[in-house]
């Protein structure tokens, strides 16, 4: 990062006011009459409409349409466990992604807490104030404990954007591009660097799409995750494969896919020459790609790539799913999101890429023509039709799927 682009980003954030985010009047606050309606006496009234059905708090408040953006700051993006206020311009900078792509209101909250126990008990006690729950920047395998405490003890969908947002659009890119290169994602040998949530949900995720366990091969800092290892926690021995190969380099030979969860510089290019015919390559460290695709391209001409940068093709990008996702769930009311929504996602993100580029996403992109094909295998993060086309699949998949405590409204993202 340049020190000119670092004083930009300061100056973005601290002005004209602190911060990115601010809370807006939906009722005007102008009279007398208004402020009697606003509050007392007027606020009485949906105070026993909601005590006699609760129900009535999506008709008289914004619970609906709020999300709650919630870390203990111990991942924070590339940068570590730097602490919950460290992370709240992270937890803002969520909040207007919210509110941008989906219309959705958001509040970050920053918990401080000494256990695993009192981070559940804070969110749980407070979930009820929110439609939804985005947990944020926890580490690993804090988070896989925390979400799935929270997920039964909420009445809300929690989700954690960093295991499943992640997964989604990798899975997504993964599936069009393994098309576009001919192959089958079953039969397709997997190589993931890195053990940590996005790359465990990744991976679970993209078994649910036809991928097999056995042929995956997952790395850590110690080498390949394999059956007679006794230093890995339970949600690396999902990937303990029974093999004797032990570095990056034995697994990467033959391999069809390569996904980097990890770090900088991590995949060289005598790794990469040593990978199956047309390979598919998701180097997804940020700021720095596992290998630079400038690089990648230089090693090999049959590849297919896509890193988490907006400044190169295929940017594997969150923001593809996670307005979306909540978008739809909230809308039909979910009480969680299930795996069903999530593959939902999965094809309407996929099928989009497929489609005509409107003339307002290539300005925006910066570019003059984008067709499916090898730069081009999701849609690009301003593309306006993926809040209905995304949003919509997946209320469908939650009343389908028995989730949703109401049905579609009519005509819903028509």
């Amino acid at each position: 990062m340049s020190e000119d682009f670092r004083q930009q980003a300061l100056h973005y954030h601290a002005y004209p006011v602190p911060g990115k985010t601010a809370i807006s009047l939906t009722k005007p606050a102008d009279t007398v009459e208004d402020l009697a309606l606003a509050y007392s006496p007027g606020v009485a009234e949906p105070v026993r409409e909601i005590a006699q059905n609760a129900d009535n708090v999506y008709k008289y408040t914004g619970k609906g349409n709020m999300v709650a953006v919630i870390t203990n700051g111990t991942a924070i993006l590339g940068l570590g466990n730097l602490g919950p206020l460290a992370s709240k311009p992270v937890m803002e900078g969520k909040s207007l992604l919210f509110k941008r792509f989906a219309g959705l209101d958001s509040i970050d909250i920053e918990v401080k807490h000494r256990t695993i126990d009192e981070f559940v008990d804070t969110v749980a006690n407070i979930s009820d104030t929110f439609g939804g729950i985005n947990l944020e920047d926890i580490k690993a395998p804090d988070c896989f404990e925390i979400e799935k405490r929270l997920i039964e003890r909420c009445n809300v969908p929690v989700f954690h954007d960093d295991q499943h947002g992640t997964a989604i659009v990798t899975a997504a890119g993964m599936l069009n591009a393994l098309e576009l290169q001919g192959k089958n994602i079953a039969e397709s040998v997997i190589v993931c660097l890195g053990a940590g949530a996005a790359a465990v949900a990744c991976m679970e995720l993209l078994i649910k799409c036809g991928a097999q366990r056995e042929k995956i091969y997952m790395l850590d800092r110690k080498g390949v995750i394999h059956t007679r290892r006794d230093d890995i926690n339970e949600y690396k021995q999902l990937f303990a494969n029974n093999t004797d190969k032990r570095t990056l380099e034995d697994v990467i030979e033959g391999a069809d896919i390569f996904v980097g969860v990890s770090g900088p510089d991590l995949l060289a290019p005598e790794a990469l020459k040593l990978m199956a015919d047309k390979p598919v390559v998701f180097a997804c460290s940020n700021p720095d790609p596992e290998i630079k695709p400038e690089l990648a391209h230089q090693v090999r001409n049959d590849l297919i790539m896509g890193t988490g940068r907006s400044d190169y093709p295929n940017q594997v990008n969150n923001v593809l799913c996670f307005p979306f996702i909540f978008r739809g769930a909230l809308d039909v009311r979910a009480s969680q999101i299930n795996d069903e929504m999530k593959l939902a996602a999965v094809d309407a993100i996929r099928e989009l890429a497929k489609e005509p580029v409107p003339q307002e996403v290539l300005t925006a992109a910066g570019v003059d023509s984008l067709s499916f094909g090898p730069d081009y295998i999701i849609p690009k993060p301003m593309d306006p039709r993926l809040l209905p086309r995304v949003a919509k699949a997946v209320a469908q998949a939650a009343v389908d799927s028995g989730v949703a405590q109401i049905e579609m409204p009519n005509n819903y993202m028509a």
